[in-house]
């Protein structure tokens, strides 16, 4: 494409999508000064709807009104979170992943008011959250607190606890950095003690497949060890057939040799089982080593323990 063309970036209308378009947008400046962009924001079915995100076709419900705005030629580029795409069933017929941008930091923080760590939270402390992730752990680590049901973006959460719905909350590290409030974090959780969602922290662009001169400008800003951990990631989850009610977590990682490995866990929700691996690619390929993991998971009944959760 040429330099003068303009760019129609569609995402959630969020404050923390529109920062993340942001992003983006800088990133594209830096590489091909002369290209304009310009925001499509949308308002999906997950940002309007406050209850179960599984009556509402679950994570599809932050991506369907994007996906449509891209497939209708309303927008030329889509801004995802990896862990909002659905990794069950594949991209929307015609479109294709151009890039994973660099991920960003993948743990999720405390925010207490009165800046305590998470083991210094007292019994009965409400923990504002309703990802079925962060429950399990809590529940499994933490018993003595208890988590009441929260959604909204970011922003909307925290103004939530200031109206004292909540005596704490869990987020992602890598979203507060994005919305600037760095600031509200009390502590900053090791994956270890609260593992992420699969996806976490990593930006993806979308474009339709047939747009190739869009996908050659773009995908300069992908990064490659971010890539092999989403690939890695995706097919995890794809094979596991998790859905949106499912107590999945896992990370992959590059070490400074270049050697990728994954570790995932699934739990029940109340947390008091745990199926746990971890592995190293070796000589395998992401996806090769994503499945590896799954079937080491499936082996210890993951199956049965996704299925016996309503969704």
């Amino acid at each position: 494409m040429t330099a003068s063309e303009l760019i129609r970036i569609v995402s959630r209308d969020s404050p923390m999508a529109l920062a993340q378009v942001e992003r983006v947008r800088a990133e594209l400046a830096a590489l091909h000064p002369g290209i304009r962009t310009e925001v499509v924001p949308v308002k999906t079915t997950g940002d309007k709807w406050m209850g179960d995100l599984a009556k509402v076709e679950g994570k599809g419900a932050f991506t369907k009104e994007v996906d449509a705005a891209l497939l209708a030629g309303q927008a030329d580029l889509a801004v995802h979170c990896v862990k909002d795409i659905p990794a069950d069933r594949p991209l929307p017929a015609g479109t294709v992943f151009a890039a994973f941008l660099k991920r960003d930091d993948i743990r999720d923080a405390l925010v207490h008011p009165g800046g305590l760590t998470l083991d210094e939270l007292p019994d009965g402390t409400r923990i504002g959250t309703s990802s079925v992730r962060r429950i399990a752990q809590l529940a499994a680590s933490h018993p003595h607190l208890r988590c009441v049901p929260m959604r909204g973006n970011a922003n909307r959460r925290l103004d939530k606890l200031a109206a004292g719905d909540a005596d704490a909350l869990l987020l992602a590290v890598s979203g507060l950095e994005r919305i600037n409030r760095p600031d509200v974090i009390s502590e900053v959780l090791p994956a270890d003690v609260m593992m992420p969602p699969i996806g976490a922290g990593i930006l993806a662009l979308q474009c339709r497949e047939d747009d190739t001169g869009l996908i050659d400008t773009v995908s300069a800003l992908g990064h490659p060890d971010t890539h092999r951990e989403a690939t890695a990631e995706r097919m995890f989850l794809h094979v596991l057939q998790g859905h949106c009610n499912s107590p999945i977590a896992g990370y992959a990682k590059v070490g400074r040799n270049g050697e990728l490995s994954l570790r995932a866990c699934v739990f029940t929700p109340d947390g008091k089982t745990v199926l746990n691996a971890h592995e190293w690619a070796g000589r395998l390929d992401p996806a090769t080593l994503g499945t590896a993991v799954a079937v080491t998971l499936l082996r210890q009944g993951a199956r049965e323990l996704i299925d016996s959760i309503p969704h």
